[in-house]
């Protein structure tokens, strides 16, 4: 591997660090009169930079990371000098555990931690199974009819079903379902609010609002023990946690099922909206995924997911990580002042041709062959990588999955529209809708 910016992973030489290279003011300059999107400036800057590289938007350098070695140096090996601030949804959850620091997130991670690994996983799998059910018997009536549906909200309905039954134990309902679109409507609205935060909540107070009905609901609900047809769900965990631990009020409480209802559910109908749109281009990748085993065999599952695993490399679930350098180092080998903002940007590592030869190119088999994809951790983290990588990374993975052993075998879509631009918001989506005829 080289050890220039930009080719290769760089060097992380402790001592004395070189000044990051910085792009020019023009390019920036370039960028505001063109009114682009930031993705597209950072990938200016990449490409004229490096790995490693700093520009301004502001009075001070912010510093972009791609680097596959510097990105593991901020997330997973220094994470307490490269911290997290103010969370972009905020407004939206509060201080759940996405945008809680120091002790608290701490305390509130090691509580939800043991529900998504292991036998915590186990307890959901009959509720994921019976959402993916449900979304089979709905595109079989629409296989049926011949009725054209927008597949994002296809997949925005399964994937809000899953994480219902799971927080609940009850199955969504259509009145449920229509209330918690305000979550959605919140979430893509937060770019463009107002600076102010009165002001930016008073935009949104009626969504807002809708979404506490929702979770006040929910909640005294699970601490009356009502349970669902699968029993109680993980809203039971937060609600016993606090008869024992008084800093679990019911604010903290609504803000964590907000948090858990948002991220579990938009990124994955997300993902899977990207993928079917990418199988209506490379309509061989469906084949070769059915072709590599019979159903419920491991070559089946691995093939599905490597089809999950190409989509998140080309749309990760977080396309930018926001970090600020709480003190002084020597990143890459360059000097990173305290006080300096840094933007780790997945979605453009994995795009990085040194790493991902034709990067632009939906190939799932870089996920099943060996030496397919680069092994380094910090070159593929779509879920972000170290202490506070998501949570629902094997939820996510699961309930995709599953999804896809039920939906393709049995149905194929065809477009009749598709999004022609894409938003750059809390997740990387299409703008717009999809509409497909369900086949099969």
């Amino acid at each position: 591997m080289e050890s220039e910016a930009g080719h290769g992973s760089l060097s992380l030489d402790s001592g004395t660090g070189r000044p990051v290279p910085e792009a020019e003011s023009e390019l920036v300059e370039r960028w505001r009169s063109e009114r682009g999107e930031l993705v597209e400036l950072l990938a200016r800057v990449r490409e004229r930079c490096g790995g490693v590289a700093a520009f301004r938007i502001g009075p001070s350098p912010t510093v972009l990371v791609t680097d596959p070695s510097a990105v593991q140096h901020v997330l997973a090996r220094h994470p307490e000098r490269y911290v997290k601030r103010s969370h972009r949804a905020r407004l939206l959850i509060g201080d759940g555990v996405l945008a809680a620091t120091g002790s608290a997130w701490k305390r509130q991670r090691r509580l939800l931690q043991s529900q998504f690994t292991g036998t915590g996983m186990r307890r959901y799998e009959q509720r994921i199974t019976g959402a993916a059910g449900t979304t089979a018997e709905r595109w079989a009536g629409h296989a049926r009819t011949g009725q054209s549906v927008d597949v994002g909200r296809e997949m925005r309905r399964f994937a809000l079903d899953a994480i219902w039954r799971s927080l609940t134990g009850h199955p969504l309902d259509d009145a449920t379902e229509r209330e918690l679109d305000a979550v959605a409507v919140v979430a893509n609205a937060l770019p463009t609010l107002p600076a102010d935060a009165s002001d930016a909540r008073d935009a949104v107070a009626t969504d807002l609002a809708r979404i506490d009905a929702v979770a006040r609901h929910a909640i005294d609900a699970a601490r009356n023990g009502s349970a669902g047809p699968d029993g109680p769900g993980l809203l039971q965990v937060l609600t016993d946690a606090g008869t024992e631990h008084p800093e679990y009020t019911d604010q903290l409480i609504r803000d964590e099922l907000v948090t858990l209802l948002a991220a579990g559910h938009e990124t994955t109908a997300t993902t899977l909206t990207w993928l079917y749109l990418l199988l209506d281009r490379y309509p061989g990748a469906r084949e070769e995924a059915l072709a590599a085993g019979a159903e419920g065999s491991p070559q089946r599952r691995q093939a599905l997911q490597a089809l999950i695993h190409e989509t998140l490399r080309l749309y990760p679930s977080a396309w930018i990580l926001p970090r600020h350098a709480a003190e002084d180092d020597i990143l890459a080998g360059y000097t990173v002042e305290a006080g300096t903002d840094i933007l780790v940007c997945p979605y453009l590592t994995h795009r990085d041709p040194e790493l991902w030869p034709d990067p632009e190119h939906f190939d799932p088999r870089r996920f099943v062959t060996p030496g397919g994809r680069p092994t380094h951790p910090g070159a593929y983290f779509p879920f972000g990588i170290g202490p506070r990588a998501c949570l629902g990374l094997q939820f996510a993975l699961r309930e995709s999955t599953v999804l896809l052993e039920h939906l393709l075998p049995v149905h194929t879509l065809v477009f009749s529209s598709t999004p022609t631009r894409t938003a750059y918001g809390m997740t990387v989506r299409p703008e717009g809708p999809a509409l497909a005829t369900v086949m099969g």
